[in-house]
């Protein structure tokens, strides 16, 4: 067995051929693999540094035949889904920027057959998509393939302008392991890719803060605050959702942290470490580096005040506030609501910063309540959320601690991925927005909490306890009246999707009444399959729905002004 660093160039030299097994199993990588391997050759454009992607366990394989034009060839032990995904890649980056030539000479054996040669479940959507000669989506019929569809992904996504192929070619690194042919592969692999579990990053920042010498230090500063009790361990190891990823709350608390010595300007931190240190995957690293070149290599700058930015963090921002009813009050409890269950993670490191450093109790609730119109706005007009990051970080680096300023910051901006949309936008969307599910209810729910009684005979639950009902069904056609023509089913259709026909219930409705017509939809049928009326009668966004006779396009469009008229006066910046 050899272990060594290679290039790419070092696995496809234009004389070796590659082999997946023939009967290996599919290639399986999804959106989210796709996306991240993209991201890491953006950013390793943008640094020119070195990146990692991983390990690539090869194995001596089968002799050339007569005829055959490559002088090795080597079998995929442990490999097979990136090398894919990275020619593939290559192939639609190599497409777009009319290098043809490029990409045949290093990723085909003489420039003829390609060096990667796929198992039988793969090979020939593979070779397909490495004989095209344009970068254009093409069809992926059912059952779609994987290797079609990670080629339609990088046509659409990838921006050649942010793209340099030989900077790509000279710093994406693999650990290659080549075995013997007498080797086993299968011990190798399980013993590579089964021994224990990855380490995260508060135990990387652990053994970096402390060692034999301050278990005293250790215990102060770090024991007593993340290790305390069992109820302790369970807030920090809770694993929550941050766009394609799962990450541990300790690992959010200090990317969080980590923000506010980023955007700390004393510091002077280079715009080239900046996008270093914006690296999640890299965040123990970047303390590390931070901690030597900015801080003298004292630990101190850091731990100083981690104690009581951690106290902070556990006492302000609570994942299960999403099981809870909240009060119609601006807050934090709203916003838990906003961050944990509309995944707006994104918002974090800005909300540690203003709850530890706005004092007056008042001043921080109208600056959540601030923070709520904003974002609440845009999810209404089905905003990006691509740039948050910048904007809450930009909120920190230029001290915004009070509401007059946050506001004219927010209302200030003129980018088209962070600006705050006026109340025409918002009718347009509340007209026209189809949301998922998820921002859907979060916007009823929001607004339920802010309009209802505060005698109402029924409780408020928690944001989790609710789900997202049609109130006219996509299944009209099954027991609803039919439309006059076909333009007005198409429009009904696309009607029904939007806020004016949606509602927030805290039971599911049986199928049988989920689609069916308005009066039975409404009563239900029996104690076992309870309608609306029985379901939802106290929630307030329903309160008036209930009351209809009959539920068709012009309620739909009178429910969506009542709503926008309710979001406006609320959600007001």
């Amino acid at each position: 067995m050899d272990a060594h660093k290679a290039l790419i160039t070092n696995i496809f030299n234009n004389s070796t051929l590659v082999e997946v097994p023939f009967f290996q199993r599919s290639y399986v990588w999804k959106e989210d693999l796709w996306g991240r391997l993209l991201e890491d050759m953006e950013f390793v454009v943008k640094t020119k540094k070195p990146h990692f992607l991983g390990s690539i366990i090869l194995k001596e394989g089968r002799k050339p035949r007569q005829g055959e034009n490559f002088a090795d060839c080597r079998t995929i032990v442990d490999g097979q889904q990136r090398l894919t995904t990275f020619l593939i890649f290559m192939k639609v980056l190599c497409l777009k920027l009319g290098q043809t030539a490029l990409f045949d000479c290093q990723f085909r054996i003489m420039g003829q057959m390609i060096a990667l040669r796929h198992g039988r479940n793969d090979i020939q959507a593979f070779e397909k998509v490495m004989t095209l000669s344009k970068a254009e989506i093409i069809d992926n019929p059912e059952p779609a393939s994987r290797i079609i569809g990670a080629f339609n992904y990088f046509v659409e996504h990838i921006d050649e302008s942010k793209l340099d192929i030989m900077t790509i070619f000279v710093n994406t690194q693999f650990v290659r392991i080549d075995l013997d042919a007498d080797e086993d592969e299968q011990q190798i692999f399980d013993t590579i890719n089964s021994l224990g579990v990855n380490l995260t990053t508060s135990e990387l920042l652990k053994n970096y803060f402390f060692n034999r010498e301050t278990v005293g230090e250790y215990e102060r500063k770090w024991a007593d605050v993340f290790e305390k009790d069992d109820e302790t361990k369970v807030y920090w190891d809770r694993e929550i959702e941050t766009g394609r990823i799962k990450r541990a709350i300790i690992d959010i608390f200090f990317d969080s942290y980590f923000q506010l010595f980023i955007q700390d300007k004393q510091y002077n931190i280079s715009n080239e470490d900046k996008l270093m240190y914006s690296r999640v995957d890299r965040l123990a690293q970047s303390y590390q580096h931070f901690i030597n070149k900015y801080c003298g290599g004292n630990k101190n700058t850091v731990l100083d005040q981690m104690k009581e930015y951690a106290e902070c963090f556990r006492n302000n921002l609570k994942p299960n506030q999403c099981g809870m009813s909240i009060p119609k009050e601006e807050g934090i409890e709203r916003i838990n609501v906003v961050i944990f269950g509309l995944k707006n993670t994104t918002m974090i490191p800005y909300i540690l910063y203003i709850a530890k450093n706005v004092q007056d109790k008042n001043e921080l609730n109208k600056m959540y309540g601030i923070l709520e119109s904003y974002i609440m706005r845009r999810v209404v007009v089905h905003a990006s959320t691509k740039s948050y990051n910048n904007l809450f970080t930009s909120l920190i680096l230029n001290k915004v601690l009070d509401s007059q300023t946050l506001t004219l910051r927010l209302k200030g901006i003129g980018d088209a991925t962070t600006y705050c949309p006026d109340d025409n936008e918002m009718k347009i969307g509340f007209e026209t927005s189809k949301l998922v599910n998820l921002q859907s209810k979060g916007i009823i729910y929001l607004l339920e909490s802010k309009i209802r009684s505060d005698n109402s005979s029924t409780a408020l639950l928690g944001f989790n306890n609710y789900s997202l009902e049609h109130l006219m069904p996509k299944k009209w056609r099954n027991n609803w009246g039919a439309c006059a023509t076909e333009d007005d089913a198409k429009k009904r259709d696309s009607l029904l999707l939007t806020l004016g026909n949606l509602a927030i219930i805290p039971q599911a409705l049986n199928a049988s009444i989920r689609d069916a017509a308005w009066n039975v939809k409404k009563a239900g049928k029996g104690q076992n399959k309870p309608g609306l009326l029985l379901c939802a009668s106290g929630l307030y966004t329903l309160h008036d729905v209930l009351q209809k006779n009959d539920w068709n396009e012009h309620e739909i469009e009178n429910r969506a002004e009542w709503l926008l008229a309710n979001a406006q006066n609320i959600w007001k910046i």
